[in-house]
């Protein structure tokens, strides 16, 4: 019998093994199983995104763990919005020698002490922190206008020299340092002889040269002063700000050297021909355009002569203060001997000192005179020098910033009353003589040689 025509004779020529796939239907599920084996895992295991977190390289490992993102922002953005926010923060606690009540007097202006109460209890900015001697502290905000940064900066021909206040303090000296020549030479001429006496007198002449002499400053800096290097942080910080202010100035930034002093006062020095100090609590605790300000308010000191005119003044009388302080001691010696044996060997002895000072002053009125007034002079000298330098500090463009920083010694004052009011104390004022001994002016002095700097312009 013929075959049905939808079923063809096998033909010898095709190969056998064409056949099975119409045999075998069922059979047409297994070829998916190997020849992508990258497909086929998932429809036999359901139960496979455990592999994805073995293998966190694949790019559907994020889909897959969509609340891998949700801790990173809960974390991060949500509590540091702005990176900047947890730096200008105040904190109250790491102050405790400064009553809360002198912040807002110091002009922090910018929002800080708001800032940081908003994160009170993230611990990451305490981390973020460099130690300091004084234990950690938050870093102060850098809020400071570097307008010379990367740019070419201008080199004033004059980079120094004396002003007025500068060559008063050396003038007022002229009586102290005769009085001290004639104390050295009386002592050389009577230890040496008069050849090599003279060669005494003439060193100590010369030793004012020292006053300029980079090891000596430095030298006198950290053995006298307590000052030290900055650490790597703290230069970090100081020098671009101490650049920014030369650069202002058209002064050569190398030409000083910055020094450290481990303080929690806000202050700043200016000493001997190179030395700019500056205390730990103003490098790290205020911003950088307050810190701007005090730096030129030193700057001023050195490019008027003020720093070396006083120090060399100082050296030059300081024999004459020796003395001065051990004819004082001799006295209270004598006056106690006296008072042990009579109450008469006492009031000779009274007689004998004052007769002493009076044919003192007349036979030589001209030093004694100025001896006196010196004190008042100096004190005068210095309260010049400090308005001068608060006008170089404004004249460089930091005239808001320098009002802050008195107004942040007017409120520590202030909290100081009232902190003893509290407890029932006062505190003393200064009297008229003190007042006039005072080498820095009062605050409101200052602030109101400030104000030509702050009027708007027209």
């Amino acid at each position: 019998m013929p075959q049905p025509p939808d079923h063809p004779s096998p033909d010898p020529r095709q190969p056998v093994t064409a056949t099975p796939p119409p045999q075998y239907p069922g059979a047409a599920t297994t070829p998916p199983q190997y020849p992508g084996a990258a497909t086929a895992p998932p429809p036999q295991y359901p139960a496979t995104p455990t592999p994805p977190p073995a293998y966190p390289g694949t790019p559907t490992s994020p889909p897959q763990y969509p609340g891998a993102t949700t801790p990173q922002p809960s974390y991060v953005p949500p509590q540091y919005p702005n990176p900047a926010a947890p730096q200008p923060g105040y904190p109250t606690a790491a102050q405790p020698g400064y009553p809360t009540a002198a912040q807002p007097g110091y002009g922090y202006g910018y929002g800080h002490p708001s800032a940081y109460p908003q994160h009170p209890g993230t611990p990451a900015p305490q981390h973020q922190v460099p130690t300091h001697p004084f234990g950690p502290q938050p870093p102060a905000p850098d809020d400071l206008h570097y307008r010379h940064l990367g740019s070419r900066v201008h080199i004033a021909a004059h980079q120094r020299g004396a002003d007025a206040t500068a060559i008063g303090q050396l003038a007022t000296q002229i009586p102290g340092f005769l009085v001290s020549l004639a104390v050295v030479s009386a002592i050389s001429v009577a230890m040496f002889g008069s050849t090599a006496g003279w060669i005494v007198i003439l060193a100590w002449l010369a030793s004012g040269a020292l006053v300029f002499h980079r090891p000596t400053e430095l030298a006198f800096a950290r053995h006298v002063l307590k000052l030290r290097r900055p650490l790597a942080e703290e230069r970090a910080r100081l020098e671009p700000i101490w650049r920014e202010v030369t650069a202002r100035a058209g002064v050569e930034a190398d030409t000083y050297e910055l020094m450290i002093e481990n303080s929690t006062d806000l202050n700043a020095m200016a000493a001997a021909g190179h030395v700019v100090g500056v205390t730990t609590y103003a490098l790290n605790r205020i911003p950088s355009s307050n810190l701007a300000a005090v730096l030129a308010h030193e700057l001023g000191h050195h490019t008027g002569g003020h720093a070396w005119a006083g120090l060399l003044g100082y050296w030059y009388s300081l024999p004459g203060r020796i003395a001065w302080a051990v004819t004082r001691g001799l006295a209270r010696v004598a006056l106690a001997v006296a008072r042990a044996f009579s109450f008469a060997g006492t009031g000779l002895m009274y007689l004998f000192m004052g007769a002493f000072v009076v044919f003192g002053f007349l036979a030589a009125w001209y030093i004694a005179i100025p001896l006196v007034l010196a004190p008042y002079l100096l004190a005068a000298a210095g309260r010049r020098g400090e308005l001068r330098a608060d006008q170089q500090s404004a004249a460089l463009g930091f005239a808001p910033e320098m009002a802050q920083v008195l107004h942040h010694f007017q409120a520590e004052q202030d909290a100081a009353k009232a902190h003893a009011a509290a407890q029932g104390k006062k505190l003393r004022e200064p009297g008229g003589l003190a007042k006039l001994l005072s080498s820095h002016p009062d605050n409101y002095t200052r602030l109101r040689a400030l104000e030509p700097y702050l009027q708007p312009i027209r």
